[in-house]
């Protein structure tokens, strides 16, 4: 683990999103809230949060950090029949809260995949990344429009 403990603590934010494709007939039945398990997104939403908060359990040399905020959106895209997240999230710390960003957005997405596993296996979880960071000595980044160009 680095050692963080001559930082100062800043106001450190992080931004990631991603997206799960599935079949029309697996979204509609996110969009209209009838699935037989529950609100999928509602769920999911709690796993993604919860998903922040125990990061530091999950990826092996992260720092645990104290959250002071994180925000989940879902958008239902039903022309490519995908559910898009987005997070944010937010500490005043050490370090920064890039890991928790991602791994909120992919407890997110598996929590849906989990869900909706038994009308869809073939759901299809893509391209989750981190869209923008700011805090911190590197200071402010985003992300460029493909991936590959960072």
């Amino acid at each position: 683990m680095v050692d963080v403990g001559a930082k100062l603590e800043t106001h450190r934010v992080a931004r990631a999103r991603g997206s799960i494709f599935m079949k029309p007939e697996t979204r509609a039945l996110i969009e209209a809230g009838t699935h037989k398990k529950g609100d999928v997104l509602g769920i999911a939403r709690i796993a993604a949060i919860q998903g922040a908060k125990r990061s530091a359990e999950l990826i092996p040399l992260a720092h645990p950090i104290p959250l002071t905020k994180v925000t989940v959106e879902f958008s239902i895209d039903a022309h490519e029949n995908a559910v898009h997240i987005a997070v944010t999230a937010e500490t005043v710390g050490r370090t920064g809260v890039e890991m928790e960003a991602l791994t909120a957005a992919s407890v997110g997405l598996l929590t849906i995949y989990d869900m909706c596993k038994a009308v869809d296996r073939g759901m299809c979880v893509r391209e989750v990344r981190l869209l923008e960071k700011s805090g911190g000595k590197s200071g402010h980044w985003v992300a460029s429009a493909r991936a590959t160009d960072d």
